[in-house]
């Protein structure tokens, strides 16, 4: 048995080495794993080999049963000092000139600043830069937080820019803000986020009413407005609405705004409010709510919780900030209020408390949606094409 492995796996290489290799730079494992499944599959059918350089933790068998290499490679996306930033390009580089890839496909924007930097180094010319976001830069306005998104513009659009380089954006916001007009670039493909499986996350008959149960599955963090959706589940059933709110996420230990465990305990003891810690299983999660809650301050590239929770039939109750309504229209498929409003967040828990007939058409409406061009079979094909297109010359 052991030689019939050895010899497959040999089989295995020489197949990939002799195909064209296209190698993604990425955090995390868990991230990958989580979000980014569609992007090997988009590479393979490009007719490529992949491979993912990403600190490895407990996901590298769902990404190598997907057919890619996992190269391991050890960062902490919570520190920024200088000096790591200084070993992470070196390091990149140093693989990136080993592997020779024909495209590098890079996620997010830390990833995109130091891989950006590394690829240049190792001589890759074919890059992506997929832009998944902007996080605590586009959640806050501060003047810190606008110097930054500024000097983020000018280094994707100057020296990190080249010719073979392509953009991967997730809604027309944020290609506009790095000096894009929209889709009107050849050099920018705007998809679903990764997109989604639709039979995975297939609609099940809503639950009874009342209670209105919404959720919201995100980490548990500032930007995410976690502490928004608190307060306002406070007002609603302060005003006699009865509403009920589940939240399905850990603290995340390298973001300086993720709410502490203490804190999440402490709302969980509140009436009408559970912290239920991580889920494995968001499509579980969306047959016992009926609304997939948001709050986004901003940041968000097109969150991949509202298009499972949209995906399932879903009513989706989030902000109006870029990503989140790239996928909804404000009475279409959901309610969009402004970021950071816990009234007006109230105001919209307590209206679908009392209608649930117009709970079921938003949730049926946000099915189509993601019907209409945000599946993975979307998201995979636009960007096996991108891929053949930076490959062609």
């Amino acid at each position: 048995m052991a030689s019939l492995d050895k010899k497959f796996g040999s089989q295995n290489a020489a197949r990939a080495n002799a195909m064209k290799s296209l190698i993604f730079v990425v955090t995390e494992d868990w991230f990958f794993a989580s979000h980014f499944l569609p992007m090997l599959r988009a590479a393979r059918a490009a007719g490529f080999a992949p491979a993912v350089i990403c600190r490895v933790r407990e996901h590298r068998a769902a990404i190598e049963a997907e057919g890619a290499r996992v190269i391991p490679f050890e960062t902490d996306r919570g520190r920024r000092e200088l000096g790591q930033a200084f070993s992470t390009i070196t390091g990149l580089a140093r693989i990136l000139r080993a592997e020779r890839p024909a495209i590098v496909h890079l996620i997010a924007l830390w990833p995109i600043v130091l891989g950006g930097i590394a690829a240049k180094l190792a001589g890759i010319r074919r890059r992506v830069h997929a832009v998944t976001g902007l996080g605590f830069l586009g959640a806050s306005n501060s003047p810190a937080a606008r110097s930054l998104r500024l000097a983020t513009r000018l280094l994707l659009r100057g020296p990190l820019d080249g010719k073979k380089t392509r953009f991967l954006l997730e809604n027309t916001d944020d290609a506009r803000l790095l000096g894009f007009k929209g889709t009107e670039d050849e050099r920018v493909v705007i998809v679903g986020g990764a997109g989604v499986d639709p039979d995975h996350y297939a609609p099940a008959p809503m639950p009874t009413m009342p209670p209105l149960k919404l959720a919201v599955v995100a980490r548990m963090v500032w930007s995410k407005g976690i502490d928004v959706a608190v307060e306002a589940t406070r007002r609603a059933r302060a005003e006699g609405a009865a509403v009920e709110l589940s939240l399905y996420g850990e603290p995340d230990a390298t973001n300086p705004k993720a709410f502490s465990r203490e804190t999440l305990e402490s709302w969980s003891r509140e009436p009408g409010i559970t912290w239920h810690g991580r889920t494995n299983d968001a499509a579980t999660v969306w047959r016992t709510h009926h609304v997939c809650c948001l709050p986004s301050r901003g940041g968000e590239g097109l969150p991949r919780t509202l298009l499972e929770g949209a995906s399932c039939g879903r009513v989706i109750l989030t902000s109006d900030v870029p990503g989140c309504r790239a996928l909804v229209r404000d009475g279409v498929e959901g309610l969009l209020v402004p970021p950071g409003d816990a009234e007006a967040l109230a105001r919209a828990m307590v209206a679908l408390a009392a209608d649930r007939e117009r709970v079921e058409r938003l949730g049926a409406a946000a099915r189509q949606r993601v019907l209409g061009g945000f599946t993975e079979r979307h998201v995979i094909d636009k960007v096996a094409a991108l891929y053949r297109e930076l490959a062609a010359d």
